[in-house]
């Protein structure tokens, strides 16, 4: 029987591959009919398992290729329609690879305070559509490591953040792109994930991994789901908020760590164009600091037939002058970044410098050197702006010393800051470590327009709020909200979630208030210093703010990168998202000490007591004779020597 298998074996084995070899080889030119004969006859019957399993696999590969070319067809024939051709000559051009496109910029901007403010926007655009190629292999410009995560986890929008510093509004006016302090995380998925929870857990893990963040402590306690803020910023209307996420970390603190795999991210790194500048030692050395990515889906051109990938990466940073240890109010590429520009990056399609000169008109208050005869006018933040531009791209940028550093120098401090039109504070009121109240303040400083805002505020559920005790007050008079929004906490499960879109009457103060009770914590739950404190997240204010001058609809691509994030929809209104200050609550703290000091007495005591009984019960006495003294010690010497028996 033995014998017999071994002699059969391979025999089997031979005819199975070249049954396979030669339906793989006839596939194009042997009919199926035909086929099925070759099969039937080539073997007995214990072949014809093998026979039909290979008959069938064709059939399914003929089919396939056959829907792939009705596909194929039905495409072509409705590109043929646009530019008149035949259906065949549009089958047969292969398809072009993806094509992306790189931007950079720098905008600087002196602040009234004497700060300087640096914003670098990094700009890659990837003509490809994940919702309908699901497997993407070529890569260009656009970094791989994010084009796996949208694809795996169907993300249809991305934005993350890492700050360091509070934005301090009434000093230096409107960032180009708020973000608050910590870590914020936000996110679109497509209408095909059936579990957004689970999806979002193992997208925060992956992130965390990407930019060595603490992005793996994000959970359902500190995860919410809006239902009117964080509206999607690319294409597509998306209106059901079950696939929408977010959450804050705002105990996350920012370093060299979370900047370097945001600088790899870039198609020249940090070799060549703006990211030069981009030095660890002068960056964190500032007042403040930001970093983020945002990935959403736009349009590649004004008719928006097709769509693209945008990957925006933004860094923003404020330079104190007084910290800075310099004397005189004079600022320069080099004294910012001790490094200049050599050459713009060859990947980029446009690289240039923006400085801001609205308030600087005819050169009285600064000047700029080397002088450019560039300049640009942009509409940022419901505000006219005048921009001196410096074009990396052009060689005459450089001079013949190959290298630009721009310098500012001050003639005159003079000048008064346009107030910013919305502004928010949020501070914690009371005494105690049982209850208290949680303050919003939100200041509209237009003198004669009212708008509406909204108003997100997620809290941790260990503050439990009284929602019954919200009052909502502008010019000491009751504000009653039109939308109303709450989601009760559950303890150790999920946070609370407060949304309310507030009318804020022209040049006022609304006040938000709101009582809650701290909770007791388990031993097992307290950080390692708890009594730091427990940080809640900032408040989120969104609103369409009135516009001074008439805003520009059309996006087009060659507006400035700073002036393009958000969507303008309104000539008479700009959309600006403002962050309050996170809280610090201390909670009921036991004395993490006492164990300790249990333990130490209780160890002295067993120490001593035990120690002085043991030794009682073990030690043995014993009686010594008192020694001789020194002539009895002698003179047994000697009789020792002599021989004679000591005394």
């Amino acid at each position: 029987m033995a014998a017999h298998r071994c002699g059969f074996l391979p025999p089997l084995f031979i005819l199975c591959a070249l049954s396979v070899l030669t339906v793989t080889w006839t596939q194009e030119t042997i009919p199926l009919g035909s086929h099925r004969a070759a099969a039937a006859d080539s073997k007995p019957t214990d072949t014809k398992s093998v026979a039909q399993t290979t008959e069938q696999l064709a059939v399914e590969q003929r089919q396939w290729e056959a829907t792939e070319v009705e596909e194929a067809t039905s495409a072509a024939a409705a590109v043929s329609k646009q530019d008149n051709s035949s259906p065949e000559d549009v089958v047969q051009t292969s398809t072009p690879k993806p094509k992306d496109e790189f931007q950079e910029e720098l905008v600087v901007r002196p602040l009234h305070s004497g700060d300087i403010y640096a914003s670098f926007q990094f700009r890659t655009l990837w003509q490809t559509d994940f919702t309908r190629e699901r497997k993407v292999s070529h890569y260009g410009l656009f970094p791989k490591s994010l084009g796996q995560v949208i694809s795996k986890f169907s993300v249809r929008e991305l934005h993350i953040s890492f700050t360091q510093g509070y934005w301090r509004t009434m000093q230096w006016g409107q960032p180009f792109l708020s973000s608050p302090p910590g870590a914020e995380l936000w996110v679109w998925f497509q209408d095909t994930v059936t579990d957004v929870d689970g999806t979002w857990k193992e997208l925060a893990n992956v992130l965390s991994g990407i930019f060595c963040a603490s992005l793996n402590f994000i959970d359902s306690t500190n995860t919410v789901q809006p239902t009117a803020s964080f509206k999607p910023l690319g294409i597509g209307n998306v209106t059901d908020h079950r696939f929408l996420r977010y959450a804050t970390l705002p105990r996350e603190i920012v370093c060299t760590e979370n900047l370097t795999p945001w600088k790899k991210l870039l198609p020249c790194g940090t070799k060549a164009g703006l990211a030069v500048l981009l030095k660890s030692e002068k960056l964190f050395h500032s007042s403040f600091y930001s970093q983020a990515v945002h990935i959403r889906p736009v349009c590649q051109d004004w008719q928006c037939k097709t769509a693209s990938w945008e990957l925006r990466q933004t860094l923003n940073v404020v330079f104190d002058l007084h910290n800075s240890g310099q004397g005189k109010r004079e600022w320069s590429l080099f004294k910012m970044f001790s490094r200049t520009l050599t050459e713009a990056c060859p990947l980029a399609s446009t690289s240039k410098i923006y400085i801001d000169v609205t308030d600087n008109p005819e050169g009285e208050q600064f000047e700029l050197s080397p002088a450019t005869a560039l300049l640009s006018q942009a509409v940022v933040l419901g505000d006219r702006r005048t921009f001196s531009v410096y074009d990396l791209t052009q060689q005459i940028t450089f001079g013949t010393v190959r290298s630009l550093n721009v310098l500012m120098r001050w003639k005159s401090s003079e000048g008064d800051m346009l107030r910013p039109l919305l502004h928010a504070e949020r501070y914690v009121a009371g005494y105690g470590l049982q209850t208290g109240e949680i303050h919003t303040l939100m200041y509209n400083n237009h003198p004669y327009r009212s708008f509406p805002v909204l108003l997100l505020d997620s809290v941790p559920w260990y503050l439990r709020m009284y929602i019954h005790t919200l009052t909502v007050t502008s010019k000491g008079k009751d504000n009653k909200p039109s939308y109303i929004h709450y989601q009760p906490s559950k303890d150790r499960v999920r946070p609370h979630l407060l949304e309310m879109l507030v009318q804020l009457p022209p040049n006022s103060v609304t006040e938000v208030t709101v009582e809650f009770e701290r909770a007791l914590l388990k031993w097992t739950e307290y950080t390692p210093d708890p009594n730091h404190g427990f940080y809640v997240g900032s408040s989120v204010i969104s609103s369409l703010v009135p516009s001074l001058v008439a805003l520009d609809t059309n996006s087009t691509w060659q507006r400035p990168l700073f002036s393009t994030f958000f969507p303008c929809k309104e000539e008479s209104s700009y959309f600006v998202r403002v962050y309050t200050e996170p809280l610090l609550v201390n909670l009921p703290t036991p004395d993490f000490s006492m164990p300790y000091n249990v333990i130490c007495l209780t160890c002295t005591v067993v120490a001593v007591g035990y120690g002085s009984l043991y030794n009682l019960l073990t030690r043995t006495f014993q009686i010594e004779e008192p020694s001789p003294g020194l002539a009895k010690r002698l003179a047994n010497i000697i009789r020792r020597m002599r021989g004679v028996p000591p005394l």
